[in-house]
């Protein structure tokens, strides 16, 4: 008999567990003292010049793979390729790039758009925000 770790399987609500932990952790995972301002490693991996951009662009690559394996669309996973690519290139950037490393969550924006996909495709799914 084989048995399964919660948020490990192929199912759509194991899926969205692990891509909504991953976005978490990139994005909003720690907070900046002083200002109340969630931060992720998206934004700390920006300060190291054009590998942590790089590294922070593989992992959300992950919930890119994780999209097309739910079966979204392909324009839709062009559109968060596009968000992945956007934080890439100006997060690159240096200064300007930590900044908007601050305010653009691509991960977040990906997040948004498999969730609009499972509510339409797998309404079970769907959760209350409050």
């Amino acid at each position: 008999m084989r048995m399964e770790m919660p948020g490990l399987g192929t199912d759509a609500a194991s899926v969205l567990k692990r891509v909504e932990a991953l976005e978490r952790m990139l994005e909003r995972g720690f907070t900046v003292p002083g200002m109340n301002r969630p931060v992720g490693l998206d934004a700390i991996l920006g300060l190291i010049p054009v590998f942590g951009d790089l590294m922070a662009a593989a992992m959300g690559s992950y919930i890119l793979w994780e999209a097309r394996n739910l079966g979204i669309p392909k324009w839709k996973i062009w559109r968060m390729a596009g968000n992945i690519g956007i934080d890439t290139a100006l997060g690159a950037v240096p200064l300007v790039g930590d900044a908007f490393d601050f305010f653009f969550r691509s991960n977040t924006k990906n997040l948004r758009i498999i969730r609009r996909h499972l509510e339409k495709h797998h309404p079970e799914l769907k959760t209350i925000d409050g």
